[in-house]
């Protein structure tokens, strides 16, 4: 992703809610485990495989976790109304397919090797961890940098296992 698109598209909308990073986050896990399931089942190699399927339980946990998070803060903002245009702006614009590959049966039929999955495994952590940083150094928040910045963590973790079984191969 180019940095100065997502810099362009971020400095007009307003600041996130912690509701809204939580959306943010969950968006992000769920396009990453419909490509660690959907490509887990073309791979080959059975340390790869292995791979993607730990990563797939990993996003299952987070999304949970993220899940309980939103439960836990539905009480404090029930009955707030709280326009909801400028999330479901970003999110097309910004984070649908772009991150992890579009969320259609044919861009994960297109890959034809272990080696592009893990290529393309990598390629999405590294733009889901551009995509926090830039969230990160607008956003003003506390709550909302902290959800932020637990996901950045847990992609990093996925982008160093990545990386690591790529040079053992």
């Amino acid at each position: 992703m180019e940095k100065g698109k997502a810099e362009s598209a971020d400095t007009s909308r307003a600041s996130f809610q912690c509701v809204d990073a939580i959306e943010i986050s969950l968006f992000i896990e769920k396009e990453g485990l419909f490509f660690y399931e959907s490509a887990g089942k073309k791979i080959q190699n059975p340390q790869v495989r292995e791979m993607f399927s730990r990563l797939a339980d990993e996003e299952r946990e987070h999304i949970q976790s993220l899940q309980e998070k939103s439960r836990y803060l539905q009480p404090a903002i029930a009955g707030r109304s709280r326009p909801k245009e400028h999330l479901a702006r970003f999110i097309g614009e910004e984070l649908k397919g772009k991150i992890f590959p579009a969320l259609n049966v044919s861009s994960v039929q297109n890959i034809d090797s272990d080696k592009q999955a893990l290529d393309v495994g990598i390629e999405s952590e590294r733009r889901s961890i551009e995509m926090l940083q830039s969230l990160l150094e607008k956003e003003k928040k506390l709550d909302v940098k902290a959800i932020f910045s637990h996901l950045l963590v847990e992609e990093k973790k996925h982008l160093a296992m990545l990386q690591d079984l790529k040079k053992q191969l």
